[in-house]
């Protein structure tokens, strides 16, 4: 008998997918045809989609002969510059199978904080769904400081979701679920379903991610996750590899049930 699909994403109108720089750098940096296949496929059926993705200091890292991330301000911003570039022609190039174009949006956090730049990014967002434009959003790191960073885009996509009203948040790690204990340790269990106002207090964190690579982990995702809840916005939280099953309404990672809306 097949399993029941969740009626929140296939009806979900507007999407934003959110992908973390260990799952589509490096070695996985072959991730990125199947992550465009699952939007493409949402994009397909009608729906508008946003795709919040880190990646651009993990992918100018090798271009600039480095052997690991950075960890001094100025580097970071260097390898940002040659990475994002990089990154957003490979999406472009694999969007291309699909005859969609992708439009680049860089911001900081301060740029969601203040009214005139975060109308700005709102229209351009909204104008960009409307041509049927794929908008790929990433912090601008080239910029950004120690202060106003948001960590691995967790926090920035929870904030895209509820700027662009997203009926459906997904966040991708290297990980398929939230795990009651680092998924490694003995007696680890996944968690199928959280309810919005579960303060999930018996759950041991750990990061989610490839050591070195990104800058998440098990909290900025939880974090992230109750930030779109409370704004009404159901959230899904799974693999990379579970992208196109995370889509199709399959029930994979774990489910985060949004607060009724006010």
């Amino acid at each position: 008998m097949t399993a029941a699909l969740r009626r929140e994403v296939t009806e979900a109108r507007r999407v934003v997918v959110k992908v973390g720089s260990s799952s589509i750098s490096g070695e996985n940096a072959a991730q990125i045809g199947p992550l465009v296949d699952a939007l493409a496929a949402l994009h397909a059926r009608g729906a508008e989609v946003v795709l919040v993705s880190s990646g651009a200091i993990a992918t100018g890292i090798p271009f600039l002969a480095l052997d690991a991330r950075p960890t001094d301000l100025a580097t970071q911003q260097a390898a940002a510059a040659v990475g994002q570039n990089v990154l957003m022609v490979r999406y472009q190039e694999s969007l291309s199978r699909y005859g969609l174009v992708a439009g680049q949006i860089l911001l900081t956090a301060t740029d969601l904080e203040h009214d005139t730049p975060r109308q700005n990014a709102q229209r351009a967002m909204e104008r960009l769904l409307g041509l049927r434009v794929l908008p790929i959003v990433n912090e601008n790191d080239t910029v950004a400081t120690q202060e106003i960073r948001f960590g691995d885009n967790d926090r920035l996509a929870a904030l895209v979701s509820e700027l662009v009203h997203a009926e459906l948040l997904v966040l991708l790690s290297d990980v398929d679920a939230l795990y009651t204990r680092p998924p490694h340790e003995p007696g680890a269990e996944r968690i199928e379903r959280v309810a919005h106002d579960d303060e999930l207090g018996g759950v041991e964190l750990g990061d989610i991610g490839a050591a070195g690579v990104g800058t998440g982990g098990a909290g900025t995702k939880i974090a992230a996750a109750r930030y779109a809840v409370g704004h009404g916005i159901p959230v899904v939280l799974t693999s990379t590899g579970n992208v196109g099953a995370a889509l199709r309404g399959e029930a994979v990672g774990t489910w985060f049930d949004a607060a009724p809306r006010a």
